[in-house]
């Protein structure tokens, strides 16, 4: 799956080095096309406030689109200022 660039994307996975969990949102900034293993999506992460607080490169497969049975939730990031 390659979404359309700029759009709301959903995590399916934890990422831990990035303090991002599943069910966490994004938005999809680009792809990255590789000749081995799997494709890579560029995300950037924004707090409550629209704030960018993150920019990831995660495995394609790790994101999908949002779907209409999906609510939002709020959680507390530790390591990011308020």
């Amino acid at each position: 799956m390659q979404p359309e660039r700029y759009s709301r994307v959903v995590l399916t996975r934890d990422i831990p080095e990035a303090h991002l969990k599943a069910g966490d949102t994004a938005m999809y900034i680009d792809y990255l096309p590789v000749t081995d293993g799997e494709a890579g999506a560029i995300l950037e992460v924004f707090n409550a406030l629209g704030e960018s607080i993150a920019v990831v490169t995660v495995p394609i497969s790790a994101i999908e689109p949002p779907r209409a049975n999906y609510v939002l939730a709020v959680r507390v990031v530790d390591d990011v200022q308020a």
